[in-house]
């Protein structure tokens, strides 16, 4: 409560600022009188003094009767209501939402009733534009979150230096997911479908990516980018990123089910990981900039996500540095990579045990191989080129995911191929076969080739089957 008594209080400088107007006024006139007296009329000293006591006593009763019935009327008529006023104010100071519910009388001056007026108006036009600014901001997280992580707008939105180009150097694990066969099954399916299809797929996997409090930094097409570690840094981040990889294959398994019943072929997702130091912030220019990383562990990322196949989430070797005591992996791979100076070293990862427990599960569908003798020709595939020159082989046996083949001039491991058998059984001719070579344990054979199918029309993998379950050819 303020103390309106105080100095500058308004009732004190306005009382007193009339009771010593009145006082200079009655002590004029005063002087004034003697004055008169004492030189127009022959008058004795007493007499002049008694003269003198009676019009001071005037004076007295005119000063205290001005100012009681002044105060009375001043504070009814000014006083007060400018009090109110100013109350009303530190309360709205300390709480913008506060409402003055005490009403000025009728007959306060028209300026008076003027100030609460105007307050009033200014009071509730803030209010419209904090709820339009509040209600704009909002818009923008709902919006622009769909397109940026809720995190990114919010370091944009809150931060000074949030719209600025640049950036800062970082430690982060980085995911990169893949859909294998996803292009060619698109050639053969309605886009809308396909869209459709590919929603459900991205949806499902930003809601796992979402619940380990990983950011998505891209989708291209089927391909997603996910970041942990920025743009807040765990402790945890290469756990929460293996974690959630091996809940996407799982979920995806669940996932081939549901769409299974609507015709479309299972979809297999290759998952590569890889942590590293990388730099995180705003790209670009003034006129384009986007939130991003950039460095040699995104690019690591990608090749590691390359060499693995439908179902697998590899590692890379600092990923595993930081998580060896709690995951369980199959041995090392290496294998050299365009542009890389050093072999590219991952683990194959079906387990971790530490905050989070997430064991890779396998598709529950009994697996028949067929010993088969199929010619074929198979083209390398180098960058998404395929190679002009083909190279002949045939199969030994196979299953709906796998081929072993003898491929004479060989074919290094994880070598992405194009396959195409080199026959047509009762007018059907089987389309082409996109498959991955992976290596095998103990294989003194080097024309000997383990061939794991990436991507195969649906047609030719139902004919597959029927020759599998049958054992027929």
């Amino acid at each position: 409560m303020i103390d309106y008594n105080k100095k500058n209080g308004v009732r004190k400088i306005l009382l007193m600022g009339v009771f010593w107007r009145i006082l200079f006024i009655e002590a004029a006139l005063l002087v004034f009188s003697l004055s008169y007296k004492w030189i127009t009329e022959d008058v004795a000293p007493v007499d002049l003094f008694w003269y003198g006591v009676r019009i001071i006593i005037a004076v007295g009763i005119i000063i205290a009767f001005m100012m009681i019935t002044l105060k009375k009327f001043l504070n009814r008529r000014i006083i007060t209501p400018l009090e109110k006023i100013a109350t009303a104010n530190k309360k709205i100071q300390e709480d913008i939402t506060w409402s003055d519910q005490d009403k000025l009388s009728d007959d306060a001056p028209d300026e008076i009733k003027s100030i609460v007026i105007s307050r009033e108006k200014m009071l509730e036009t803030i209010f419209k534009v904090s709820d339009e600014r509040l209600n704009l901001i909002d818009f923008i997280r709902e919006t622009f979150g769909r397109y940026l992580s809720s995190k990114v707008v919010d370091e944009i939105l809150e931060s000074p230096k949030g719209r600025q180009i640049g950036g800062i150097r970082k430690t982060i694990t980085v995911l990169m997911a893949d859909l294998r066969g996803f292009t060619s099954l698109s050639e053969t399916r309605d886009p809308e479908e396909m869209v459709q299809l590919l929603n459900r797929y991205l949806e499902r996997m930003s809601v796992i990516i979402n619940k380990y409090d990983g950011i998505i930094d891209e989708i291209i097409g089927d391909a997603i980018l996910a970041i942990f570690g920025a743009p807040e840094t765990h402790d945890d981040d290469p756990q929460r990123a293996v974690a959630c990889a091996l809940e996407m294959q799982n979920s995806l398994i669940k996932l081939n089910h549901e769409i299974s019943a609507s015709g479309y072929p299972p979809l297999e997702m290759g998952i590569g990981i890889n942590t590293g130091n990388v730099i995180v912030g705003n790209i670009g220019s003034e006129l384009r900039m986007k939130y991003g990383i950039v460095g040699a562990a995104v690019n690591k990322a990608a090749r590691i996500e390359s060499n693995s196949v439908g179902g697998q989430v590899l590692i890379g070797e600092s990923t595993y540095e930081h998580i060896k005591e709690q995951v369980g992996t199959g041995p090392a791979q290496a294998t050299m990579m365009k542009g890389m100076k050093k072999p590219l070293i991952f683990y194959s990862v079906f387990a971790i045990k530490s905050r989070y427990v997430v064991l890779l599960n396998s598709p529950v569908e009994e697996k028949h191989s067929l010993p088969i003798r199929l010619p074929f020709q198979c083209w390398a595939i180098k960058d998404k080129k395929i190679d002009t020159l083909p190279l002949t082989g045939e199969t030994i046996r196979m299953d709906d995911n796998k081929i072993d083949a003898h491929i004479p001039s060989g074919l290094k491991a994880f070598t992405d191929i194009k396959l195409n058998f080199d026959f047509c059984l009762e007018a059907h001719c089987f389309e082409d076969i996109y498959a991955k070579s992976i290596p095998i344990e103990k294989n003194d054979d080097p024309s000997f080739q383990r061939l794991q199918i990436t991507s195969m029309d649906p047609e030719d993998r139902a004919i597959l089957k029927k020759w599998m379950i049958q054992g027929l050819y």
